[in-house]
């Protein structure tokens, strides 16, 4: 089984810098979306990718365990700098072992499998709208557009330890894998997505076409991609020889905003774990999967007549929404600026923004959902003010806040000597 791969990392049309961070070492692969502003985020991503090279290198532990020593050394880092304090990233990683893909998974990064046409969510996103879309709280089309889906209910780096999901793979030829971080999947429609992955002849015009429509649908987070073509007499991408597809019951568990084909040697990453192939089986019996890539380890209008007042109408319906989007681009980057600790959920919470709404819209997102309880804190004379919201400079301040909460509450449940 040969591999080739595109991959891509860009900036995007709002952010002042960028926080993903993607690993290309043969036969590893793995995409990072870091948080924490931008010296943090992009401290994140780029450690704990370095980490999981390097014991990936030295071969110390499986792709898990690599992840979880990950997970300590942006933890230790983020305790011990103040500069990165609070910092912490998602992570999704996936090892080729002949026609086999181990993936791991953290946050709200995803894989997804092109496999005869269909595209499919090989991993659930660890964030609290997912949670709230299992629960039957919500269904899956108010969670596009619910306002806390980028609450992270999982991370690397936001506490000692971190569960890692986990799961295998099998591939055929054909086959074409997508990892990407949420800054393509929060622009793009999953139909755009999987029309574009069949459409592209190569790996890296898939990226570079992915990368391009999520700019063009706004870009309001950075945008990272690596797609992974499986490939073997040459076989089109995501169309699988139905012969290589075995025809059994569905995939359990399946993520309800992914189209899940019948294909029963894909597991969704956290859902129960098959034991993988035995060492000595007959998928692992071909060569060793093998790279193009030599990309470091790191990222008609219409015609006849019209009248004048049609143009003039024209022109100024041109004029005024450009002074919108103008408006709206500024009015974002204000607000990505602006921070504050709040209250989200009973909890003591960061946000990114201000703490008002215009015309029912809220002006800021929740950025991290402590486990602080928020009436706690509100007891103390000190925090009174915490449901309006306490505003801070900027992310390292926020942290600071939560912090001093944290050891205030602490101070009040001692018992008086």
């Amino acid at each position: 089984m040969n591999v080739r791969v595109g991959s891509a990392t860009d900036i995007g049309q709002v952010r002042e810098g960028n926080e993903d961070s993607f690993l290309i070492v043969a036969p590893l692969y793995a995409v990072a979306d870091g948080m924490g502003g931008h010296r943090g985020g992009e401290v994140a991503s780029s450690l704990a990718l370095d980490t999981v090279q390097e014991l990936f290198e030295r071969k110390e532990g499986s792709l898990a365990d690599q992840v979880v020593r990950a997970n300590r050394a942006v933890y230790d880092r983020s305790q011990s700098d103040r500069s990165v304090s609070g910092m912490g990233t998602t992570l999704t990683a996936a090892l080729i072992d002949g026609d086999t893909v181990h993936l791991v998974h953290v946050g709200d990064s995803r894989a997804y499998l092109l496999r005869g046409g269909e595209l499919t969510q090989l991993t659930e996103d660890h964030t609290l709208v997912h949670r709230m879309v299992m629960e039957g709280e919500i269904t899956p089309e108010e969670a596009e557009t619910h306002p806390h889906r980028s609450i992270l209910t999982r991370a690397l780096g936001v506490d000692e330890s971190v569960q890692v999901d986990e799961g295998y793979v099998q591939v055929a030829s054909g086959d074409r894998l997508l990892l990407c971080t949420d800054g393509l999947t929060g622009m793009v429609p999953e139909d755009q997505i999987a029309e574009i992955m069949l459409e592209a002849p190569d790996p890296q015009q898939a990226v570079d076409r992915l990368v391009t429509v999520a700019n063009r649908a706004g870009g309001i987070d950075n945008i990272t991609a690596v797609v992974l073509d499986f490939d073997e007499n040459g076989i089109g991408r995501g169309e699988t020889k139905e012969a290589a597809i075995p025809h059994q019951p569905t995939v359990e568990q399946p993520v309800p905003t992914a189209a899940t084909p019948d294909r029963s040697d894909i597991t969704i990453v956290g859902a129960p774990i098959p034991e993988p192939p035995p060492e000595d089986s007959a998928s692992r019996s071909g060569p060793r999967s093998t790279t193009t890539s030599s990309l470091p380890a790191v990222r008609r209008a219409p015609t006849g007549p019209r009248s004048h007042r049609g143009r003039t109408i024209g022109i100024w319906a041109g004029v005024t929404l450009s002074i919108l989007v103008v408006g709206v681009v500024g009015l974002r980057l204000f607000l990505d600026t602006q921070w504050y600790v709040g209250v989200s959920n009973g909890r003591v919470a960061i946000f990114r923004g201000i703490p008002s709404e215009v015309a029912g819209f809220e002006l800021h997102s929740v950025v991290v959902e402590s486990s602080l309880a928020a009436a706690k804190a509100e007891a103390l004379a000190t925090w009174r003010g915490l449901r309006e919201g306490i505003t801070t400079d900027d992310r390292q301040g926020a942290n600071a806040v939560v912090e001093q909460i944290r050891k205030d509450l602490e101070r009040a449940e001692q018992p008086a000597s």
